[in-house]
């Protein structure tokens, strides 16, 4: 038997009524058992079109029998049943069923990703849930439900977007920033510095990762004095971690291990952020990127070295014990905008 937790949203039609009955109809099924319910919460509908009624979302923890395709097509059945549509995204619904956890299961198919790809940074999902499942573990992050829920009230309102070269980190910090929807904290790029990197990589690795990292610490300590502003969320256009990421492309393992050591020292003194947006943008892609805007300084990249600094980002992104990441590949600017400002509102 597995323990599931299984998130429950309604605005549309009697939505405590249509919740009530699809607790019943879950627990009615022979091979599920339930174990516990949520109070249900009013919350603000979150991306979608605007105008939407309020939702009522809750959570319940149950143990079945089911394998989680199976519990998936049990969900939507009852879906089905309460007259759900799916015309739109995050448009108003009936009757939202999400398998958020299966035990400590990770399952990525076009047709169902457990844990919950967002559930990690969604306050109308993680206060219902941990009332329910509040030690559940998220196995993709490492920590418990009543932690990540924590961290929602307690993290510093500062979101970090991470990506390989070319991936589009700045573009994007800066729509959320000119929509008003965050503050700009944004990294200046010296040109002649990186063509000079660039042009001779084992000549000048080291001391350019180094100014790099100090560099993105100054930055992050002159926010320390912001971060309380009522109200105010901070995006910056760079992760203070692929500081790491990028040295493990370009150093030899001697340098390596000294600048993982100050790497290491720095990292305890900066703020951790909030959420992490990765923009996951293949080699192949960020490479007719960077080609397509033609700095001087970037004509030497190659696709090799483009996706070796990509997957170093991701697989530092990616770490258990990292926080809620939204991770999305080869986002469109539109769609990833949208996604990041549905996040932002999510959290709060």
């Amino acid at each position: 038997m597995s323990r599931c937790l299984i998130g429950l949203g309604s605005n549309r039609g009697n939505r405590r009524e249509t919740l009530d009955r699809a607790v019943a109809a879950v627990a009615a099924h022979s091979a599920v058992q339930l174990l516990g319910q949520s109070r249900w919460h009013e919350t603000r509908p979150v991306g979608g079109p605007p105008g939407q009624p309020a939702f009522l979302n809750g959570a319940v923890l149950v143990e079945t029998s089911l394998q989680p395709r199976a519990l998936l097509e049990l969900l939507q059945a009852l879906e089905a049943d309460a007259g759900r549509t799916r015309a739109k995204r995050w448009g108003p619904r009936t009757l939202d069923l999400d398998l958020l956890l299966f035990d400590e299961v990770v399952l990525d198919t076009p047709e169902l990703v457990v844990p919950h790809p967002r559930m990690a940074w969604r306050r109308f999902v993680l206060e219902p849930a941990a009332e329910v499942a509040c030690s559940m573990l998220h196995p993709r992050i490492g920590w418990t439900v009543e932690e990540l829920l924590e961290h929602l009230d307690t993290a510093v309102p500062y979101v970090a977007v991470a990506g390989g070269i070319g991936a589009g980190k700045s573009q994007l910090a800066e729509r959320l920033a000119a929509g008003g929807a965050a503050e700009l904290i944004a990294e200046r790029i010296d040109a002649a510095r990186l063509g000079r990197f660039y042009a001779d990589p084992p000549s000048h690795a080291w001391q350019t990762e180094l100014e790099f990292l100090s560099a993105r610490k100054r930055l992050l300590d002159a926010g320390l004095a912001r971060w309380s502003e009522p109200g105010k969320t901070w995006v910056g256009d760079f992760w203070f971690d692929q500081s790491l990421a990028f040295a493990r492309v370009w150093l030899k393992p001697p340098q390596l291990a000294r600048f993982e050591a100050r790497w290491e020292d720095a990292r305890k003194e900066v703020v951790a952020p909030k959420l992490l947006v990765l923009l996951d943008v293949p080699g192949e892609e960020l490479f007719r990127r960077v080609q397509e805007r033609a700095r001087p300084y970037e004509r030497g990249l190659s696709e090799a070295q483009l996706d070796r600094i990509r997957r170093a980002v991701r697989e530092l992104a990616t770490r258990p014990g990292q926080g809620p990441l939204l991770r999305m590949t080869a986002p469109a600017p539109d769609e990833a905008l949208e996604e990041v400002q549905a996040a932002l509102a999510a959290m709060q």
